[in-house]
């Protein structure tokens, strides 16, 4: 399949331009890492909180910021957990679109998986081997540039991995190359959000340059492919939260840089917008317009 594809838009959606997924990655990076890092674990996702949990954000940024990561590891252990993984640890596992090594670093240091994490952007290759040598994984950690449309592998994954990353793939095309790449009976783990209104697509693909889907949508794709539905989780309510204590970073950040003048890695107009935008993302994931679920797909063939 040709990188630079165009898929053609849902009901009332824009084509998206998957050649334009590199360049949003690229530019993020920095940012990324100002606000999730310093590392070595770094995540670019929502994260998870305890039912009802809602932590008062009059607190430092400081506190914002370990709350934050704290919540977006408890999410991958969650889904390691409700996946088996911790019974039964994948000796190798696939993760796509891997971000800056958060997820493929977790899985080689928790479950002493052997780690290949695709992503397309470039500078984030150097980025996750230093990442994974400082967390002492460097010999199972293997970031590769490619994009998954084009990927191919001889099969032998035990599992494979996408957290987030979905909403800008091909589904079709991404449950053809999982299935190619995993062992028969191996699993597919995706945390992902869905679209339950479509009145918002539009707004959220285009801030985050993705083109989500609907769980049919998945699941279609899916069986075409030779997988079954094993598990589905929604975390919708446990996730909304993020966005406040997000947003509450944000402005902490925002006051910092106006009131020391300090350098920052968002200028003032970029962190206003994303300050207005996390607080209308909050009320979208609170109305359930969309979902974020936890979904575990399983290859025919085992044992």
């Amino acid at each position: 399949m040709d990188s630079n594809l165009v898929i053609q838009p849902h009901a009332g959606g824009q084509a998206f331009d998957q050649s334009q997924v590199p360049l949003y990655y690229s530019r993020k990076t920095a940012d990324i890492l100002h606000k999730y890092g310093p590392g070595p674990r770094v995540h670019f996702h929502m994260g998870l909180f305890a039912p009802g949990e809602t932590p008062n954000t009059t607190v430092s940024q400081r506190v914002l910021k370990r709350r934050i990561i704290a919540s977006q590891e408890a999410i991958v252990e969650h889904a390691a957990r409700t996946w088996g993984a911790y019974a039964t640890p994948p000796a190798s596992l696939l993760d796509i679109g891997c971000g800056v090594g958060g997820g493929s670093l977790y899985w080689a240091q928790e479950h002493g998986a052997e780690v290949t994490g695709l992503t397309v952007a470039a500078e984030h290759v150097p980025l996750i081997r230093r990442f994974a040598r400082q967390a002492g994984v460097g010999d199972r950690v293997t970031p590769l540039l490619a994009d998954v449309h084009d990927y191919t592998a001889p099969r032998g994954f035990d599992a494979a991995y996408a957290c987030e990353s979905s909403g800008y793939l091909d589904r079709e095309r991404l449950f053809e190359v999982v299935a190619k790449a995993l062992k028969p009976g191996g699993w597919f783990g995706i945390q992902e959000h869905f679209i339950c209104r479509p009145e918002w697509t539009d707004f959220i693909d285009a801030y985050y340059k993705t083109r989500l889907g609907t769980l049919t949508e998945y699941i279609v794709a899916a069986r075409a492919a030779g997988f079954e539905l094993e598990q589905d989780e929604d975390l919708t309510d446990r996730v909304a939260e993020f966005w406040v204590q997000s947003m509450a970073w944000n402005t902490a950040e925002l006051d910092r840089i106006e009131h020391t003048g300090a350098p920052a890695a968002w200028s003032r107009e970029r962190l206003r917008e994303s300050t207005i935008t996390h607080g209308k993302l909050f009320r979208i994931w609170r109305d359930h317009a969309l979902e974020t679920r936890l979904l575990l797909f399983r290859l025919g063939g085992g044992s």
